[in-house]
Parts: structure tokens; C-alpha cells; sequence
């Protein structure tokens, strides 16, 4: 049997405190960061996955989870917080490995690029140094409608969290993506609320769909993963993916979409670790 050291922690990255939870007592590290409205618990299997070889730092990003809000969005300022935490304990003795999901990707690559020093190896999962189009209202993957439905919710109103979900239904109908936001509603004091920065998020969507311009670039190895079915990423993407991570390889994992991770975790975990093994000598494609 696997035998596998679990551990929750906050650490404060400048005065915005950051919470993490640690899988895994191995010699190679690797943090992953979440996507929108997610938190680090939601890559406990791919960090279970690796093995006994990995230790495994899930992080909550700023305005999620555990960890603090801020006022505003800023990816050149998520990725410093991130960094400054990482800097202070993770990643204290030398670079380690970052895998980030959509905004967790975005926040990964600005992270790459404004501290190289920090990691050895970047994955990013299914998302691009470009600002996106807004796919069409009431798609399940338009974050204006599916916080904007959250939002317009009364948590007053409702009694328990089954209750909340059949509030959501009509506005949501996926079960899979009403799941997925609802593990951000928590009880406090009788009631409910939700535990991300929603108002914050909302309004800012703007800035979380860009992607910060820089003349800086990461030399390191990277891995880019979309899914096959996602239109997250583009063939006009590459040279821009290319001139800021000149060592990418690109792979599509067959029968998913934008949750990578979750839609296919078996494919994305034998991804992940044939890349994690490979030396980060190695040239990219």
C-alpha cells in the first residue's frame, strides 16, 4: 500500500494569506494551481496519482478557497503572490514543478515568466497567453452566466445545499457544473455563503479572460494540454505560446473538454508523470 502524508497549511505571501494542503512525502515537488471558481482539493487525484515519488502542494489561489481575497485582478499580482508563498516554504530549496489549470494556467505562465527561478518544469492545462472569447451565453463554460447565476441566488432563502441546487437547475442544467460550483458554498453561523470572492470575480472577468503582455520568456521545459473537444485554444496561439515558452510540446488528450483533469484523469495523470520524468534538460517540441 501507498503510504501517503497529508497536511493543510496557510502561509501569508506578502499580507494576503494562502492556503495550501500538502499530499505526498517524495523528493520531486510539484504544486498545482486551480482554474475559476475551483480550489486546490480539485486535483487530489492527480496528486494521489503520482506516487510515493512527489510531494504535492494544492493550493488555494487568492479569492478561492481558504485563502484571502483582494480587491482587484490582477495576474502580474496573483502570480507574486503565489511566488512570495512558494519562495517561503515549497520552493524554499530550489525550483519545483507547476501545473495550472485555466486561470491557474494563466497565473502559472505569468508566475514562469516573472520568476523563472522558482520553477523547473510548467504544465499548462488547456488555456492560452491570450485574451478568449466568451463562448455563448448560457454555455457551460460562460463564467458570466454561471457567476452571474450564482450571484443572483438568495442564500437567504435556501435551507440546505440540495435546495441550493435545485434553485440552480434551470439556470445550470449540467449537474456536473452545478456540482462543481457548489463545493464553493459553505454554512457559516445557520446560513450559507459563498467562499470565493464572488462580487470580485464577477466584475472581473474582463481581466481574468486577458493575459498580461510581456517581452519576457521561460526556458525551461513545458508541457501544453488541451482537450480535444475545448475551444480554449487555438492553432493561432502557438507562436505566441512558442515566443514566451520556447520549449513547449503540445498534446491533445482525446474525449474532453476544458476539465482535463477531471473529464479524463486517467489519460492526464499518464501524461503528466511521463513529462515529469523526462530530464529538464530535455528540448521541447
Amino acid at each position: 500500500m501507498q503510504s501517503e502524508s497529508e497536511q493543510s497549511g496557510a502561509g501569508t505571501a506578502g499580507r494576503v494569506p494562502i492556503s495550501a494542503q500538502e499530499l505526498g512525502a517524495g523528493n520531486e515537488r510539484v504544486v498545482f494551481l486551480h482554474g475559476l471558481m475551483g480550489r486546490g482539493k480539485n486535483f487530489t487525484t492527480a496528486a494521489r496519482g503520482l506516487g510515493e515519488d512527489y510531494r504535492c502542494l494544492l493550493v488555494d489561489l487568492p479569492n478561492h478557497g481558504e485563502s484571502a481575497w483582494t480587491d482587484r485582478f490582477d495576474y502580474a499580482e496573483q502570480a507574486d503572490l503565489v511566488a512570495d508563498f512558494l519562495a517561503s516554504g515549497f520552493a524554499a530549496q530550489g525550483p519545483v514543478n507547476l501545473v495550472g489549470h485555466s486561470m491557474g494556467g494563466k497565473t502559472a505562465m505569468t508566475l514562469a515568466l516573472r520568476h523563472p527561478e522558482l520553477v523547473e518544469r510548467l504544465v499548462v492545462v488547456d488555456i492560452a497567453p491570450a485574451r478568449r472569447p466568451r463562448p455563448a451565453k448560457g454555455s457551460s463554460s460562460d463564467f458570466t452566466h454561471l457567476l452571474g447565476s450564482l450571484a443572483a441566488l438568495d442564500l437567504g432563502a435556501i435551507e440546505t445545499r440540495a435546495e441550493a441546487d435545485r434553485w440552480l437547475q434551470e439556470a445550470i442544467p449540467s449537474r456536473t457544473v452545478r456540482g462543481f460550483l457548489l463545493q464553493n458554498l459553505r454554512r457559516v453561523d445557520g446560513g450559507f455563503r459563498w467562499q470565493p470572492n464572488l462580487a470580485m470575480l464577477l466584475a472581473n472577468l474582463d481581466a481574468i479572460g486577458d493575459f498580461p503582455r510581456t517581452e519576457a520568456h521561460f526556458d525551461g521545459p513545458v508541457l501544453w494540454i488541451a482537450g480535444e473537444r475545448s475551444d480554449y485554444i487555438g492553432e493561432d496561439d502557438l507562436p505566441e505560446m512558442k515566443r514566451l515558452f520556447p520549449r513547449t510540446t503540445r498534446v491533445a488528450v482525446k474525449d474532453s473538454g476544458h476539465w482535463v483533469h477531471s473529464e479524463q484523469p486517467g489519460t492526464f495523470l499518464d501524461i503528466l508523470r511521463y513529462f515529469l520524468r523526462q530530464p529538464a534538460g530535455g528540448a521541447g517540441r
